[in-house]
């Protein structure tokens, strides 16, 4: 490891050599002087330094000024403040400044020893975070979706192999993980990507009015119905439709729908007039499609139309290795919207990070920095930023999962259930705590089985 390069700054030749005899002994400092703010700049301008340690009270250029003009030339540059002057509104002021410590004459040498290995660091985690943001920038982002792992770069791969044609895709994968992304992401880098681009969860509106929004309907096909109506699939004509939780569709639409995936044509509710269409069909769900295929709730002719090109998304808690990527990602966009300075997390909140399950995927990280974001009086995040849950680690409920072996499914029914009594049963507010519709909840208790 090369040594740390300091500059000193300080108008008494003693202070200086003092300071210089002391570190340069250490044996990991490589030190240098100045006698004025004037000097440092120049020779800032010419070397690479990692800490510049100055004196606050100097002739014609004082500590502050020197301090300003290197944050506004070399940012990157740790700076310690000495003064004998060590009135709190000064170091206040040094610090909004950009003055990464602060100490007191007369120096102690263990304690100057302290501060310089606290800036060193700060800076060294400065650095990590650049990089990540660099990561993210350049190398592991596609279309918003973010991830270096193997199993997102495959992701990555199967995305640029199928967006070129017309089949039909089918993503799987668990709420949170980002299945529209993935979709918007085929989109747009196929031809189609001038096009409109056409989003519709299948479980958000009523099951009775899914082949209406779908295929359209004529004045007066239902009650209700007092104007023709274009469905998706029109509206999304030379473009992309993707249908999110497709397995909740009922079998009158998916005998429809099949008609739509083989003829390129449809027929609005109400209507025996056929319209053609030219719209490619993703679709998505958290379920198992095949086994609700076997178990004769969803047609096996759909099905095969349906899996020409399946895409499978990993839990986060599957890719762990990306988490610091999206971690920093959401940082980013959350801070600039909040109008913080926040540059970055510190290592032990990112133990956090890296260590909790992450029941709700991507979309839990997110709003879980989010809300760290809006918390934080700090400029980096720390623990006491996230929700409690996250610093206990794993809850009791997750430890006596884990103790009795219990299935995915039964964890999240058990979730589902603490949560809906923590609620009173308002479905309304425990479907907004659980990211989910209404509906999915009422189907829930209903069938007494998980989203």
């Amino acid at each position: 490891m090369e040594p740390t390069k300091i500059l000193i700054v300080d108008d008494e030749v003693s202070i200086r050599e003092m300071i210089k005899k002391g570190l340069s002994q250490m044996g990991e400092f490589n030190v240098e002087t100045a006698q004025n703010g004037a000097e440092a700049i120049e020779k800032i301008e010419k070397e690479i330094f990692d800490l510049v340690l100055t004196d606050l009270k100097m002739p014609e250029m004082d500590g502050l000024e020197l301090l300003k003009n290197i944050k506004g030339t070399r940012p990157e540059v740790m700076v310690i403040l000495m003064t004998a002057y060590g009135s709190i509104e000064t170091a206040v002021e040094a610090m909004k400044i950009g003055a990464n410590d602060y100490i007191t004459k007369p120096i102690n040498f263990e304690d100057l020893l302290l501060h310089i290995s606290k800036v060193q660091k700060e800076s060294l985690l400065l650095k990590e975070n650049r990089l990540l943001r660099m990561e993210v920038r350049k190398k592991f982002e596609f279309n918003n979706i973010i991830g270096k792992s193997k199993k997102m770069q495959e992701i990555f791969s199967l995305i640029e192999k199928v967006a070129p044609g017309n089949s039909t895709v089918i993503i799987y994968g668990g709420s949170g993980t980002g299945k529209e992304l993935v979709a918007k992401a085929i989109h747009y880098h196929s031809p189609r990507a001038d096009k409109p681009f056409i989003p519709f969860n299948c479980g958000a509106i009523p099951e009775t009015l899914v082949e209406s929004e779908l295929f359209g309907h004529t004045k007066g096909a239902f009650t209700g119905a007092i104007q023709a109506k274009r469905g998706l699939f029109e509206e999304a004509n030379g473009g992309t439709l993707f249908l999110d939780e497709i397995s909740t569709i009922l079998p009158s639409a998916q005998v429809k729908l099949l008609r739509v995936l083989q003829e390129k044509e449809l027929m609005r509710v109400g209507s025996t007039e056929r319209t053609k269409i030219d719209v490619r069909m993703i679709a998505a769900t958290n379920e198992n499609l095949e086994e609700n295929m076997k178990m004769g709730k969803f047609r096996e002719d759909l099905f095969y139309r349906l899996h020409v090109f399946p895409i499978f998304l990993p839990n986060l808690k599957d890719r762990r290795e990306d988490i610091s990527l999206l971690a920093y990602h959401f940082l980013d966009r959350y801070s600039k919207e909040a109008k913080k300075g926040i540059k970055g997390i510190s290592k032990e909140a990112m133990k956090l990070l890296l260590e909790y399950p992450w029941p709700g995927n991507v979309r839990e990280l997110e709003n879980t920095i989010e809300r760290a974001v809006i918390m934080t009086d700090q400029d980096h995040l720390v623990p006491n930023d996230f929700p409690q849950d996250l610093i206990e680690g794993y809850s009791e409920m997750i430890k006596r999962g884990v103790k009795d072996r219990k299935s995915l499914n039964d964890m999240k029914s058990e979730y589902i259930k603490e949560i809906l009594k923590e609620v009173s049963g308002n479905k309304r507010i425990a479907s907004e705590i659980l990211k989910v519709n209404p509906r999915t909840l009422y189907r829930f208790e209903k069938k007494g089985r998980s989203i």
